[in-house]
């Protein structure tokens, strides 16, 4: 029978080498104010948006894109501007 065998072996890390304490590391360390731990990231949404799957046209895609960062909420906000002006039924 022939097995596979992985194409990287495992190393063998020293369980009391501790990571080195820099500046970085405490950059990421926990932050508690007394018994509570404030969470980091990105801040809880406003639970008015639903997930969904749609389908663009890829020229529409890579333009918003192109934008940069945050183009999926420029994408909806262009949605909204046509909202105000058109009915969806009728397009």
């Amino acid at each position: 029978m022939n097995v596979n065998e992985s194409d990287t072996k495992p190393t063998w890390v020293d369980p009391d080498d501790a990571p080195e304490l820099t500046d970085e590391w405490f950059e990421q360390a926990d932050l508690y104010h007394g018994e509570k731990l404030i969470r980091r990231g990105r801040r809880a949404g406003s639970g008015t948006k639903v997930s969904t799957t749609v389908r663009f046209d890829a020229p529409v895609i890579e333009a918003f894109r192109a934008t940069g960062k945050g183009w999926q909420t420029r994408m909806n906000d262009a949605l909204v501007d046509w909202l105000k002006t058109h009915s969806p039924a009728s397009a």
